[in-house]
């Protein structure tokens, strides 16, 4: 018998994650200098890239210096942020090179809405560091482990990821009463605490009916089209 797949891949879990996630800390290995705090994005290849500013510790470091840059996803549920993942991210830094400054910028732009972005573009105090990738250190809570560069950089994000966190959204401000009852429909018994869409994804949907509470629902196979990943969350939400 063959069972659904319940869960992405880790691999593309992970970078699903990291496409969501901003750096908190950076650490530099093998050095007395204390953690500190780190502002920045990920890029399309889900590389940490640092904005880095003149005084801090990075800022004119030698190239290829070793560090973890911690990134945090979270999510925000009856107006507070939640964590949902930690990831340590071990590598090297580099400069990002002057042709790929705009982009870099761009891609990091909304996790870091900083104006000194625009001043490391134009070749200004603050700079960019993109940091290659050793190794990631994973903990969201339902499992932890560690992915290897080349796991890492060869997978890529969910594909219907932006369409997904729009309708996490949008059932989580808007459909409250029919996610508690989809949640009693699957544990069988009352929400004692108000019930969020935690995760949705193209293997399933998670629902979070209380804290450290996580109920995974697995589509009876992976969707492909946005159309399919609206089609299941509706059987989810209104059963016929």
């Amino acid at each position: 018998m063959r069972h659904p797949v319940t869960a992405a891949p880790i691999p593309e879990r992970v970078r699903t994650l990291a496409a969501l996630a901003a750096p908190t800390h950076v650490s530099v290995a093998g050095s007395g200098v204390p953690t500190a705090a780190a502002r920045g994005g990920v890029d399309g290849r889900g590389r940490p890239v640092l904005l880095v500013k003149p005084g801090e510790t990075l800022h004119g470091a030698p190239a290829e210096t070793l560090v973890t840059v911690d990134l945090t996803a979270s999510r925000e549920v009856g107006g507070v942020e939640r964590p949902r993942a930690l990831l340590k991210v071990r590598g090297w830094t580099q400069p990002v090179p002057a042709a790929e400054t705009r982009a870099a910028a761009v891609a990091i732009a909304e996790a870091c809405p900083d104006e000194d972005l625009f001043a490391a573009v134009e070749g200004g105090g603050p700079a960019l560091l993109r940091v290659d990738v050793c190794h990631v250190i994973y903990m969201t809570g339902q499992e932890s482990g560690v992915l290897d560069a080349e796991s890492y950089l060869a997978s890529a994000p969910d594909p219907l990821l932006p369409l997904a966190e729009r309708m996490v959204r949008h059932v989580n401000e808007s459909h409250s009463r029919q996610l508690r009852e989809a949640a009693e429909r699957l544990t069988g018994g009352p929400a004692q605490e108000e019930v969020w869409l935690w995760e949705l994804d193209r293997y399933g949907a998670t629902l979070r009916p209380g804290p450290g509470h996580l109920v995974r629902v697995p589509w009876p196979a992976p969707v492909a089209t946005p159309a399919a990943l609206e089609h299941a969350l509706a059987c989810l939400m209104h059963p016929s």
